[in-house]
């Protein structure tokens, strides 16, 4: 199957009509607009509602700026240009601002906003940073889409990466599997890439962004099938978003799905409240009360996925909202504290750790790490006070 044609003009897509093209361009003029035709086929434009349109095509929501750009405070986990490092032995590379896919509801929308940048063309100071730390022993290529790279530039980063012999797992974050499989199943110099440094001692992993089921395609089982024919290990995480994936049916049949397809089901994230993304919260309860019931429906395979927030502080299971109250859990903390229990009252409209009462006694908000860097949020600010 030939490559997709990209399009990055809302004027192309001439199934929207043209009046709400134009209300469109307002959007795509603060925030790229970037999809292709073997996507935009995904989509019946005869159903309003279609999930694959909310997840790719602009809405006006996204210019009501409440909420935060950088929700997880991540410009303060910058140990050194372009490299995170918020957890003991894992490292985040941000080695590209660009996605195949801009989904509307990505949690680092400020990315893609021009006056912002925090990937670096050169990743040495990252790399050497990984090298210099021995705790680190896995390593996630991000963005953006780290497949977005050309498969050169990605040889050179995984290269330097499997000489540091501390580096046991290499993540490659990704969107690819499903918007552009194409990229994947025919670029035989990635699969090559993949199967010469995926090795039963150091895996690579693929930690695909599969959002609905209908994103699963023939061309993405080939896609899938390839990944794992070439020693890697493919998983899936996706946000719980209203009016995409919030039916229990739906995310029932994502679950059912990615297993069989050989898929781990990873992670359901509580969506992020990032600014322009309120139309695709959902309040903590109805979250866990749609997985919950979606856990219901499959099997123990697909009951693997864990309902968590990206929460400045860590990784924050969410193990049940019942009778006004959160049972949480760290699993990931900024400050070691894996495993802590925490129960606090649930608000019904609660919809991120923040808004439970109480939820401050359990954590400090962090400190930057680099003095030199300027975090995403201050850069915002600053510029949108010179436009005021």
């Amino acid at each position: 199957m030939a490559q997709p044609k990209y399009i990055m003009n809302i004027d192309k897509i001439t199934q929207i009509p043209e009046e709400e093209r134009a209300k469109l361009k307002k959007i795509t003029e603060k925030f790229v607009f970037r999809v292709n035709d073997y996507y935009l086929n995904l989509i019946d434009w005869n159903n309003p509602n279609d999930p694959i349109k909310k997840l790719i095509i602009p809405n006006e929501g996204e210019l009501e700026e409440y909420g935060r750009w950088d929700a997880s405070d991540e410009d303060t986990n910058y140990a050194a240009p372009g490299c995170q490092h918020k957890y003991g032995t894992t490292a985040l590379l941000i080695v590209s601002e660009v996605c195949g896919a801009y989904c509307r509801y990505c949690f680092r929308k400020r990315l893609f906003r021009n006056d912002i940048k925090e990937a670096m063309a050169d990743v040495q100071p990252g790399i050497e940073y990984i090298k210099n730390n021995p705790q680190i022993n896995n390593v996630l290529l991000t963005g953006g889409d780290s497949l977005i790279l050309a498969t050169k530039k990605l040889r050179l980063i995984i290269e330097q990466l499997r000489e540091i012999p501390h580096v046991k797992i290499i993540r490659l974050g990704s969107k690819m599997p499903v918007f552009n499989p194409m990229r994947i199943y025919e670029d035989q110099e990635l699969l090559d890439l993949i199967k010469e440094y995926s090795t039963p001692e150091q895996r690579i992993y693929v930690m695909a962004h599969i959002n609905h089921p209908v994103e699963i395609t023939e061309e993405a089982k080939k896609g899938f099938d390839a990944l794992h024919n070439a020693g890697a290990i493919v998983v899936n995480q996706t946000p719980v978003l209203k009016g995409i994936n919030d039916d229990p049916e739906v995310l029932a049949e994502l679950l059912d799905k990615l297993s069989w397809a050989g898929v781990t089901p990873y992670y359901f994230f509580i969506n992020r409240p990032v600014a322009g993304n309120n139309d695709f919260v959902l309040t903590l309860e109805e979250a866990y009360n749609a997985v919950e019931a979606a856990k219901a429906k499959t099997s123990g395979l697909g009951k693997r996925v864990r309902l968590s927030m990206s929460h400045t502080s860590g990784k924050i299971e969410v193990l049940a909202i019942d009778n006004g109250k959160a049972y949480l859990k760290y699993h990931q903390s900024r400050d070691g504290d894996y495993g802590k229990f925490m129960v606090l009252d649930c608000p019904k409209d609660a919809a991120w750790f923040d808004d439970l009462p109480g939820n401050e006694q359990y954590w400090e908000p962090p400190k930057k790490k680099l003095d030199s860097f300027v975090g995403a949020n201050e850069k915002i600010k600053a510029k949108d006070e010179v436009n005021i």
